[in-house]
Protein backbone atom coordinates (compact mmCIF):
# COMPACT_ATOMS: atom_id res chain seq x y z
CA UNK A 1 0.00 0.00 0.00
CA UNK A 2 1.38 3.63 -0.82
CA UNK A 3 2.26 6.17 1.48
CA UNK A 4 -0.39 8.85 2.22
CA UNK A 5 1.38 12.27 0.31
CA UNK A 6 2.34 14.88 2.91
CA UNK A 7 2.83 17.79 0.19
CA UNK A 8 0.65 19.19 -2.15
CA UNK A 9 2.19 18.57 -5.35
CA UNK A 10 1.29 22.31 -6.84
CA UNK A 11 1.95 24.34 -4.36
CA UNK A 12 4.22 22.18 -1.84
CA UNK A 13 1.85 23.38 1.17
CA UNK A 14 1.04 20.31 3.88
CA UNK A 15 -2.08 17.97 2.53
CA UNK A 16 -4.49 16.92 5.31
CA UNK A 17 -6.91 14.18 4.67
CA UNK A 18 -10.38 15.16 4.25
CA UNK A 19 -12.34 12.28 3.24
CA UNK A 20 -12.50 8.28 4.30
CA UNK A 21 -14.19 5.91 2.07
CA UNK A 22 -15.51 2.03 2.77
CA UNK A 23 -14.35 0.55 -0.03
CA UNK A 24 -17.10 -2.54 0.54
CA UNK A 25 -19.99 -0.43 0.67
CA UNK A 26 -18.79 2.84 -0.95
CA UNK A 27 -19.54 5.38 1.95
CA UNK A 28 -17.71 8.39 2.61
CA UNK A 29 -16.87 10.50 5.21
CA UNK A 30 -16.02 13.80 5.06
CA UNK A 31 -14.02 15.62 7.56
CA UNK A 32 -10.88 16.89 8.90
CA UNK A 33 -8.29 14.40 10.14
CA UNK A 34 -4.63 14.35 11.19
CA UNK A 35 -2.36 11.67 10.64
CA UNK A 36 -0.11 9.79 12.92
CA UNK A 37 3.11 10.75 13.54
CA UNK A 38 4.74 7.25 11.97
CA UNK A 39 2.50 7.98 8.87
CA UNK A 40 5.21 11.23 8.45
CA UNK A 41 8.23 9.51 8.45
CA UNK A 42 10.15 8.60 5.12
CA UNK A 43 10.79 5.16 4.35
CA UNK A 44 14.14 4.48 5.93
CA UNK A 45 13.42 5.74 9.35
CA UNK A 46 10.00 3.39 9.12
CA UNK A 47 12.07 0.65 8.27
CA UNK A 48 14.91 1.58 11.22
CA UNK A 49 12.20 1.63 13.45
CA UNK A 50 10.46 -2.35 12.41
CA UNK A 51 13.87 -3.29 12.70
CA UNK A 52 14.52 -1.71 16.29
CA UNK A 53 10.84 -3.38 16.92
CA UNK A 54 12.15 -6.79 15.31
CA UNK A 55 14.86 -6.59 18.02
CA UNK A 56 12.76 -5.46 20.97
CA UNK A 57 14.80 -2.75 21.48
CA UNK A 58 18.22 -4.65 21.67
CA UNK A 59 20.84 -1.92 20.33
CA UNK A 60 23.24 -4.49 20.26
CA UNK A 61 21.15 -7.18 17.71
CA UNK A 62 20.57 -4.22 15.35
CA UNK A 63 24.26 -3.21 15.04
CA UNK A 64 24.60 -6.93 14.01
CA UNK A 65 21.31 -6.62 11.55
CA UNK A 66 21.94 -3.49 10.09
CA UNK A 67 26.11 -3.91 10.07
CA UNK A 68 26.63 -0.39 11.37
CA UNK A 69 28.50 1.00 15.02
CA UNK A 70 26.95 0.75 17.85
CA UNK A 71 27.14 4.68 18.32
CA UNK A 72 25.77 4.58 14.80
CA UNK A 73 22.34 2.65 15.81
CA UNK A 74 22.11 5.19 18.89
CA UNK A 75 22.63 8.37 16.76
CA UNK A 76 19.98 7.38 14.11
CA UNK A 77 17.69 6.02 17.39
CA UNK A 78 18.41 9.67 18.80
CA UNK A 79 17.16 10.87 15.16
CA UNK A 80 14.11 8.97 14.78
CA UNK A 81 13.10 10.24 18.61
CA UNK A 82 13.96 13.66 17.98
CA UNK A 83 11.88 13.73 14.74
CA UNK A 84 8.09 12.05 16.28
CA UNK A 85 8.60 15.07 18.69
CA UNK A 86 10.52 13.30 21.73
CA UNK A 87 13.40 15.56 23.54
CA UNK A 88 16.40 12.67 23.71
CA UNK A 89 18.00 12.65 27.15
CA UNK A 90 21.49 13.56 25.62
CA UNK A 91 20.09 16.83 24.51
CA UNK A 92 18.24 17.69 27.75
CA UNK A 93 21.64 17.08 29.29
CA UNK A 94 23.55 19.05 27.07
CA UNK A 95 20.92 22.11 27.94
CA UNK A 96 21.59 21.57 31.01
CA UNK A 97 25.59 21.95 30.59
CA UNK A 98 25.25 25.12 29.04
CA UNK A 99 22.62 26.41 31.34
CA UNK A 100 24.99 25.48 34.49
CA UNK A 101 28.46 26.98 32.29
CA UNK A 102 26.18 30.36 31.63
CA UNK A 103 25.79 30.87 35.14
CA UNK A 104 29.51 30.21 36.01
CA UNK A 105 30.48 33.16 33.20
CA UNK A 106 28.23 35.53 34.57
CA UNK A 107 29.68 34.78 38.08
CA UNK A 108 25.94 33.60 39.66
CA UNK A 109 27.73 30.22 41.10
CA UNK A 110 31.75 29.04 41.89
CA UNK A 111 33.75 26.95 40.06
CA UNK A 112 33.19 24.13 42.90
CA UNK A 113 29.41 24.65 42.82
CA UNK A 114 29.38 24.52 38.69
CA UNK A 115 31.35 21.31 38.56
CA UNK A 116 29.24 19.49 41.60
CA UNK A 117 26.29 21.07 39.34
CA UNK A 118 27.64 18.69 35.91
CA UNK A 119 28.65 15.94 37.94
CA UNK A 120 24.77 15.42 39.04
CA UNK A 121 23.78 16.21 35.71
CA UNK A 122 23.00 12.78 34.36
CA UNK A 123 21.16 11.62 37.68
CA UNK A 124 17.94 13.36 37.28
CA UNK A 125 14.94 11.32 36.20
CA UNK A 126 12.71 11.74 32.68
CA UNK A 127 10.30 14.30 32.95
CA UNK A 128 6.82 12.42 32.29
CA UNK A 129 5.13 14.16 28.98
CA UNK A 130 6.99 13.14 25.87
CA UNK A 131 10.45 13.29 26.96
CA UNK A 132 12.81 10.15 26.84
Amino acid sequence: MRKIPERCPTCGETLEVTELSCLSCGTAIRGRWTTCPFCKLPPGDLEFLETFLRCRGNVKEMERILKLSYPTVRNRLNELLLRLGYVVEESRIADRHREVLDLLDRGEITASEAARRLANLGKRPLRKHKEI
